[in-house]
């Protein structure tokens, strides 16, 4: 038999850390995750853990640094309370466009991160739609790579569209519209860009057919919009009709909420993985749970059963 499953959580996705534990039927386990005086990240682990197999549910994401210390101090005060195995659960990996060199004397961020997990004391990882797939390969440990796809596959299939097209806002997200658009039995378009600087971009060309139909746009993240938008715009000039968008990961920084509503997207449809702050959520905006695909793959991983399957 496994050892006993116990799952923990930092202050990133309390909500989702729940639907989780309520999907496994597992208590949330108790810690103690708060602040010294001078802001340092006080961590407790309140019960025992020896020999366990434990999963810390924690996105990185926005204050990014402090819910990465908050992940890393855990799995440490994990590690020496004798935790037989640790799982770092990563709904949105932060740090992921930093994943590799596009100018001289920069870092690669994505990288360190992966390092640093590890060298707390991390055995395994799950993360969920990586900006970029070869991050998996920054780690010495095994890595889950989950994908949100049947979620918003399920939403998708029950919309009433007409003979629509799923497109890539970018060349680097082809991929993941094209798997989309197989199982939709749908058509594929994708914007071409350039970019011209961080969070900037610029609308080239239109490759495929959009005119009279529905599209609906997938990305990974939304994260300022501008992208966004920008193909949105460039897909109502070339005819159009409803307009719908997908990201699973809804960073939504700065003027990414009053760009969607002043743009003519019907939709926007999210995950969970980052919890969106009361001010910025919109009628526009559609909040689907990856609890039940995220706890579903802590129970195979804790079972020793296949997590690939989930995606056949």
């Amino acid at each position: 038999m496994p050892n006993e499953l116990k799952l923990f959580t930092g202050n990133a996705n309390q909500v989702l850390a729940a639907e989780i534990a309520e999907y496994l039927q597992v208590p949330l386990g108790e810690a103690e995750v708060g602040r010294f005086a001078d802001k340092e990240i006080f961590v407790q682990i309140n019960e025992n853990v020896r020999g366990a197999d434990v999963f810390v549910i924690q996105p990185t994401c926005p204050p990014v640094n402090d819910n990465l210390m908050e992940l890393l101090i855990m799995i440490d005060a994990l590690k020496r309370a004798s935790a037989q195995r640790i799982t770092a659960v990563l709904p949105y990996y932060g740090y992921a466009r930093q994943d590799r060199k596009i100018q001289p004397r920069v870092p690669i961020t994505a990288k360190l991160v992966a390092d640093l997990l590890t060298a707390a004391g991390t055995h395994r990882v799950v993360a969920l739609d990586l900006h970029a797939g070869q991050i998996q390969g920054f780690f010495n440990i095994p890595v889950d790579h989950l994908f949100a796809a049947p979620v918003l596959i399920e939403y998708l299939s029950k919309k009433d569209l007409n003979d629509f097209v799923v497109v890539s806002p970018d060349a680097g997200g082809v991929e993941r519209a094209r798997a989309i658009a197989k199982r939709l039995h749908a058509g594929l378009a994708i914007v071409d860009k350039r970019r011209e600087g961080a969070n900037v971009s610029v609308f080239m060309h239109l490759i495929g057919d959009v005119r009279g139909k529905d599209v609906v746009v997938i990305d990974d993240m939304i994260d300022t919009a501008g992208t966004l938008i920008q193909a949105v715009d460039a897909l109502k000039r070339e005819g159009a009709q409803r307009m719908i968008a997908c990201g699973v990961h809804p960073v939504l920084s700065g003027p990414a909420v009053a760009r969607l509503e002043g743009s003519p997207l019907e939709e926007m449809v999210v995950t969970n993985s980052i919890p969106i702050a009361p001010e910025k959520l919109s009628p526009k905006i559609t909040v689907l749970s990856v609890a039940p695909l995220l706890g579903e793959a802590i129970h195979r991983i804790h079972t020793e059963t296949s997590v690939s399957t989930l995606f056949v």
